[in-house]
């Protein structure tokens, strides 16, 4: 049985999970409105919070009080991956005399309740310094510079990875050896970058795994795969130049351990809402473009594997085991859920959960939870658990006059729950279908009697798979996809040839006389060749654009007379191409 702590103006308690929802009488519930901060570790069987008193820590299973320290003010709680430490944050303060403040970020060893060190930490942003899962590693930014302890021994610093100034870091899930990703914002015209590394290689750019440098960088988000082989890089800026955004620009880079890095191709323009990567860590999801957004699934390759159409949405959540991904449109947006099979690419359900300011699957693959919390909305707050088939199968909400804040699941280690087949017929459940009624749109009087038209901004897009067709289902390599689209070129000009055979001699001697820009696109059969003519006329329009500049007065760059010098040979290359010498 697992379990959700609710934190809100009534206080903080526990309830229970599917299939009972009701308070945990385990947990003593803690009545105070003062609760800031909760936290569970990492396989979910210890659980901290702090009450505006004491930060205290208990044994989930059987609310044993293990340890409680006097930590009035903290505000972010967070246990190491193996629960040996507790790290926990409060507002750095200065002295009234301008003399540097107390440390507020402290390490306390779980067991025996001794607080191991503290630091200054001003920034509430990235507060919690990071551990590789086996706890041997333990890492923190200090003035732009990522200090390295081992084996939770913080008074010596055993490691520093000093670059220009890294501004964020993120350490790789998984296993030894632990990789790091570095980002490094441009500066004085240079690109920002993101470098990764390998525990402790740490001398130079030479000794980096991967290097990815792009401009258009304010800040990036970085998520590693579960498996530890790439990282997805989003990156943004905080205003769009081109006034096309209200949220400013972001491109998506990929970059592999293996040194492998790219751009990943977005085919719609617009904001990158979400990017989600799939458990199995070979698949992740980008949802994008000016709404209604697009949703696509892509490999390795960077290459489209499912496309989803466009819809209103902005946000991707794969399940834990990472065979359903719900695409979800919260915040401005009316609350509705795509839930799909990953590996059918079929439609399970659309449940509707408006005003959703948070959403989370449950460790068990199979249940989700959606809630509206305040400070981002101060009404209707509650929670509501849904099963994946769209079965609303609890719901929560709070007296009007009180607020909930937080609301989450206990989490568990991979492995505990197994992964069960998909279904698609609803569960049942003892709660009505929460589909809200649609508003119907405002028709004015002379209209109310006459049929409704719908008329729509926009047609949404189908969902398309972008495998490319045959029998097999491997994808087919871009070698082989090339060889498929001459074999189908030469098929088309030989058609045509064939139709044109009996026009052919009048329209030869006609074209000869006329001038070069009008000569109808005539094939030479040969796809490649043609590709050559056009790149050649392409080049000789940009050389005719660069000769109207400078007579117009312009000063013309090196490259650009260099180009105009060229105009000759491409000239006589072209006459030889169409010739067919």
């Amino acid at each position: 049985l697992f379990t959700l702590p609710v934190r809100g103006s009534e206080g903080l308690y526990m309830v229970n999970g599917p299939p009972s929802f009701t308070e945990s009488t385990a947990f003593q519930r803690d009545s105070g409105k003062n609760c800031k901060a909760v936290a569970f570790s990492k396989d979910g069987s210890l659980f901290a919070w702090c009450n505006g008193e004491k930060v205290n820590i208990v044994n989930v299973t059987n609310a044993e009080l293990l340890c409680s320290f006097d930590l009035p003010k903290a505000v972010c709680l967070e246990f190491s991956p193996k629960n040996n430490v507790l790290a926990t944050w409060q507002a750095y303060t200065t002295a009234k005399d301008g003399t540097a403040g107390v440390p507020n970020l402290q390490l306390h060893d779980v067991k025996t309740g001794k607080c191991l060190k503290s630091f200054i930490q001003k920034k509430m942003q990235n507060w919690c310094p990071c551990w590789a899962d086996d706890e041997s590693i333990c890492a923190r930014n200090v003035n732009n510079e990522v200090h390295f302890f081992e084996n939770n021994n913080f008074n010596t610093i055993t490691n520093k990875l000093h670059l220009q100034k890294v501004n964020d870091f993120v350490l790789s899930p998984g296993a030894q050896p632990t990789k790091v990703a570095v980002y490094v914002p441009g500066s004085k015209g240079a690109p920002s970058f993101v470098r990764l590394y390998q525990y402790p290689n740490f001398n130079g750019p030479q000794s980096a795994l991967a290097n990815k440098s792009f401009f258009k960088a304010d800040k990036v988000t970085m998520l590693w795969n579960k498996k530890a082989t790439a990282v997805l890089v989003i990156a943004s800026t905080e205003v769009d130049k081109t006034g096309a955004s209200y949220y400013g620009e972001q491109t998506l880079h990929y970059i592999a351990t293996n040194g492998e890095s790219a751009v990943v191709q977005l085919p719609k323009n617009g904001p990158i809402y979400d990017v989600a990567w799939n458990p199995n860590s070979v698949e992740f999801c980008a949802v994008y473009g000016f709404m209604p957004a697009k949703a696509t699934v892509f490999n390795l390759k960077c290459d489209p594997v499912f496309d989803f159409g466009t819809g209103p949405r902005n946000a991707a959540y794969y399940s834990p085991h990472g065979h359903i991904l719900v695409l979800a449109g919260f915040g401005n947006l009316r609350g509705q859920m795509e839930v799909w099979d990953v590996k059918n690419y079929k439609l399970i359900s659309k449940p509707v959960a408006s005003d959703s300011t948070y959403f989370a699957w449950c460790p068990d693959g199979e249940h989700i939870v959606t809630a509206t919390c305040a400070p981002r909305l101060r009404v209707s707050n509650g929670y509501k658990i849904w099963h994946y088939t769209g079965s609303l199968l609890h719901s929560y909400e709070v007296p009007s006059n009180e607020e909930m804040w937080q609301v989450f699941w206990q989490p568990f280690l991979d492995g505990v729950f197994p992964a069960k087949a998909v279904k698609y017929q609803a569960v049942p459940s003892e709660l009505p279908s929460a589909e809200p009624k649609p508003a119907q749109a405002y028709r004015p009087p002379a209209l109310r009697n006459k049929p409704v038209t719908s008329s729509k901004l926009h047609e949404d897009e189908p969902p398309q798979n972008m495998k490319p067709s045959g029998s097999s289902d491997k994808p087919l390599s871009k070698t082989a996809l090339k060889n498929q689209r001459k074999h189908e070129a030469k098929k088309a000009a030989k058609q045509e040839a064939k139709a044109d055979a009996t026009q052919e001699p009048v329209q030869s001697s006609a074209s000869q006389n006329a001038p070069r820009s009008s000569v109808p696109a005539v094939t030479s059969g040969d796809p490649e060749v043609d590709k050559k003519i056009k790149n050649l006329k392409k080049k000789l329009k940009a050389i005719e654009q660069l000769k109207e500049q400078a007579a117009a007065g312009k000063q013309l760059e090196k490259n650009q007379l260099e180009k105009i010098q060229k105009e000759t040979a491409l000239l006589q290359e072209l006459e030889d191409l169409e010739l067919g010498l």
